[in-house]
């Protein structure tokens, strides 16, 4: 007899099997909620830590680029007043007034020097203003406070004076962001690019990248046969081999630099060895320019490219090499149409990081680098702990990530970074 069939009605939900088999998804959907949050539970200090000594920090610094709190917090009244001035002529007696009760405020306080090192960054000798006026308040006020301090001072007779303090009681401000690229917002509200002799960040950004991309060759240039060479050798030599590759990363990147720094100066080992020989009559500027930048930073960055490229030699198969020889292919043709390709992702994966890494290097072209060979990681430091300009150094820690965030997507987008496999 065939056997009866029974049609499920149209919108009907298939049946999930007896109570029993009901207990069972349920018992097991349990199951599954405590192994996920016991999962979590055991990443959370992990989690807890990335986000407190890691993300947290990134974000407040880069938070600082559009920040622009001293002023509008330590002069509140004379921020409102200028939120409701055209900026156009002088404003009035009441805006000089204010002024002159939120200077002697900030100088009970603490706060005038915050708010004339803020004032510092928009315009030179701006501190000097604001200190020497502060000091001539008296505990009597005049008349009139707007002809005595022009009186004081002619730049409080300036427009161009109180339309910087306006701009700085301005939060949040692109005006760091716009100094990070050399630009700046002229007396007329439009952005132009600032004196060619005080633009410096635009040509430390291209510097950086030129370093960067310098390193990241020679690094694939010494670095990739030393990867063939590991993943062809047998075990005990390669081994042996990989010591010379992994040492550097247990010495201190001081030291290493410091080392090179012996090794480069013109009485150095390299110099007196050349001159020994008799190759040179006088020391070769090995050192404080961009020579000893990419000795010290490639020599400190290669394991990073050997390392990368050998996992993915290590997979590909010798089968692949001898099939292409006994087919008559020469072994020049056969490493470059066969071998060679099935390397590119190790090759790509080397080339990002070792690049990534190189753009925020700082302690090796300190050492070795010259003037001319500043890269935007000596200036963030320079804003940080010199300068105190934390905005600044926000605005370029801003553009960094973004520019490495652009390398990631066409190095991605070239190679397919986020789908290596290595192993």
């Amino acid at each position: 007899m065939p056997a009866s069939t029974h049609a499920t009605p149209a919108g009907a939900r298939p049946s999930t099997g007896g109570p029993v088999a009901q207990d069972a998804l349920a018992a097991y959907r349990r199951v599954q909620r405590r192994a996920s949050m016991r999962a979590l539970l055991l990443a959370l200090p992990l989690i807890v830590f990335l986000l407190s000594t890691f993300i947290a920090p990134i974000a407040m610094l880069l938070a600082r680029s559009v920040q622009n709190h001293e002023v509008s917090e330590g002069m509140p009244h004379l921020a409102r007043a200028l939120d409701a001035w055209d900026g156009n002529e002088v404003p009035g007696e009441s805006a000089f007034a204010m002024l002159a009760a939120d200077l002697k405020q900030a100088r009970e306080t603490g706060q005038l020097g915050t708010i004339a090192r803020r004032m510092n960054f928009a315009q030179s000798e701006f501190r000097s203003l604001l200190m020497r006026t502060a000091r001539a308040l008296g505990h009597d006020a005049p008349p009139a406070w707007k002809p005595a301090l022009t009186e004081l001072d002619e730049r409080w007779n300036s427009p161009e004076t109180w339309r910087l303090l306006k701009r700085a009681a301005t939060s949040p401000t692109p005006d760091y962001l716009l100094a990070g690229m050399d630009m700046q917002v002229t007396p007329q509200g439009a952005v132009a690019p600032v004196p060619q002799n005080a633009s410096v960040y635009r040509e430390a950004f291209t510097r950086t990248i030129s370093i960067s991309a310098t390193v990241t060759v020679l690094c694939l240039i010494l670095g990739y046969p030393v990867a063939w060479l590991l993943a062809t050798l047998p075990e005990k030599p390669c081994n042996r081999l990989m010591l010379f590759v992994i040492v550097p990363f247990w010495t201190s990147l001081l030291v290493r630099t410091t080392a090179w720094y012996v090794l480069l100066q013109p009485g150095g080992v390299i110099n007196s060895l050349l001159s020994a020989l008799g190759l040179t009559s006088h020391p070769v500027a090995l050192i404080f320019n961009r020579t000893g930048v990419l000795i010290g930073m490639t020599h400190v960055l290669l394991p990073y490219m050997i390392l990368a490229i050998y996992s993915v030699m290590k997979s590909v198969s010798p089968v692949y090499m001898r099939a292409a020889k006994s087919l008559g292919a020469h072994p020049l043709t056969a490493f470059v149409r066969v071998y060679l390709p099935q390397t590119l992702p190790g090759v790509g994966a080397g080339c990002f990081l070792v690049f990534v890494l190189a753009l925020g290097y700082y302690i090796t072209p300190s050492l070795l680098g010259g003037a001319g060979d500043e890269m935007i990681s000596q200036l963030i430091a320079m804003q940080t702990n010199t300068q105190l300009n934390w905005g600044l150094a926000g605005a370029l820690s801003a553009y960094l990530v973004i520019f490495t965030a652009v390398f990631y997507f066409i190095f991605n987008r070239i190679v397919g970074i986020d789908r290596l496999r290595f192993g």
